[in-house]
């Protein structure tokens, strides 16, 4: 049963900007530093610190989403093993297809909504063309969402949204937050994905100075910057066209099985509630995304997903055409299993349809058999090349292990001190190298016995 208990009433401010609700009175958020600008002609009391060091204050955050509106069942509460890390749990059993929290609909952040605001205040149009310039048109939706953090950053504790803004990480172990040593140690696949991940950060920053509503010393400061971005890339989903993020449902952390999903009623207001029955004391999570490629969540969010069944089995030396796209060439597909050592079928499919790129009409053959269902034919051409493809898997085994000692001899030779993210680092490359090492103790006599086959039949 949900719990409602409204502390303080919600209010629409007035004014130039829209606003959700009016701020909460706060009580003893301490002075850290002195900043230059003001809002509404008078000095800031307090602002985020955003330094890697500085405390979260998620006492404050939970009596303001509270104050606010946000109904929660009985039990559910923030908990953290460090202070750093936090999340949400139930002190009470709870049945499946319950109610855990309700965040009103005028609390959520929104593209649309950003959007909207940020129109009135400036040229932020400005610059979500020049992303767009840039080719990074399907970074638009989350770009206002970051634009909207600056400008409340920069309001400091005359934001309405300070007391959240002021109880979020600021240590991140994402790509964006990772030095130039760090992606040196890192494999190609996740290598790549930090990239892009830097890549749009950048993006971001040389866009934003095309807006006339923030100060100068707020779009300069890349630190700042890669702090809002950070915020937005880890908090925010939904759709393409629409990015959201949720106050206190921000505060679900991932699982390959989650406890936890999210809709919305006819009012827009967000709702989680539970996908099964949840004993007390479990953690609350809900699902990032695609639970076999633990690589994107760890560009992405910084955290290593552990839980994970399968991993992508880091071919990347193929450039996909229609056809193998066709066949399976995907990363969400082309899967080694962690535990078991299993191969998924599209990687020996890809391997194959590769292999055949000399013989032509043997290539299309088995491309019309796999597109057609042709079960057999398609497991004939398997068996006639099966010690070509497992050799041919096998040498990219033996290869990538060989590529994860080198990473591990680099990263040896670096201070974890100036690079701190290089310890996660050298913990998700091990993952990779047991999943890895797991396949090759299946593959190694699958091919021993290809050969031999292959030697008496000679």
């Amino acid at each position: 049963t949900m719990k409602i208990s409204l502390i303080a009433a919600v209010a629409v401010l007035s004014g130039p900007a829209i606003l959700a609700f009016a701020p909460v009175p706060r009580r003893g958020f301490a002075v850290r530093s002195a900043i230059s600008e003001t809002v509404a002609g008078g000095p800031l009391a307090a602002f985020v610190d955003i330094q890697d060091s500085a405390a979260r204050d998620v006492g404050a955050m939970d009596e303001w989403v509270t104050a606010c509106g946000v109904q929660r069942a009985e039990g559910i509460q923030l908990t953290s093993e460090d202070g750093l890390d936090w999340g949400l749990m139930s002190t009470q059993d709870v049945a499946a297809s319950s109610s855990l929290i309700s965040v009103p609909n005028n609390m959520i952040l929104s593209t649309s909504r950003a959007k909207e605001e940020l129109e009135q205040v400036g040229n932020i149009n400005d610059a979500a063309d020049m992303l767009r310039r840039l080719g990074a048109g399907d970074q638009v939706a989350q770009f206002y969402l970051f634009a909207k953090i600056l400008l409340e950053y920069e309001r400091g504790d005359q934001s309405p949204w300070y007391p959240w803004l002021n109880s979020l990480p600021r240590l991140f172990y994402n790509a964006v937050s990772m030095t130039d040593v760090c992606i040196e140690c890192l494999p190609p696949l996740v290598f790549s994905l930090s990239r892009k991940e830097r890549v749009k950060v950048d993006n971001f920053f040389d866009a934003i100075q095309k807006v006339n509503f923030l100060s100068e010393g707020t779009k300069r400061n890349k630190d700042v910057a890669k702090w809002a971005f950070n915020v937005v890339s880890t908090r925010c989903w939904g759709s393409e066209e629409d990015k959201v993020i949720v106050p206190l449902a921000d505060m679900f952390n991932h699982a390959t099985d989650p406890e936890v999903a999210i809709s919305y009623d006819e009012e827009g207001n967000c709702i989680a509630y539970t996908l099964k029955d949840v004993p007390a004391g479990t953690p609350l999570r809900m699902s990032y995304g695609d639970p076999t490629n633990p690589s994107q969540f760890f560009a992405t969010y910084g955290f290593l997903d552990e839980s994970s069944p399968a991993t992508f089995c880091k071919i990347m030396y193929i450039q996909p055409n229609k056809e193998l796209l066709d066949i399976g060439f995907d990363f969400s597909r082309m899967l080694f299993y962690k535990d078991t050592g299993d191969i998924s079928e599209e990687v020996w499919d890809v391997l194959l349809y590769q292999i055949l790129s000399n013989n032509r009409d043997v290539q299309q053959s088995f491309y019309q058999a796999h597109m057609n269902g042709d079960v057999d034919t398609k497991r004939a051409i398997h068996q006639q090349y099966f010690l070509e493809t497992s050799t041919a898997l096998k040498t990219h085994v033996d290869s990538f292990l060989t590529s994860l000692d080198e990473l591990a001899d680099r990263a040896a030779t670096k201070d974890a001190s100036q690079h701190p993210r290089l310890p996660l680092i050298l913990k998700h490359n091990e993952f990779v190298r047991s999943t890895f090492l797991t396949v090759k103790a299946r593959l190694d006599p699958m091919v021993a016995q290809a050969a031999g086959e292959e030697v008496a039949m000679v």
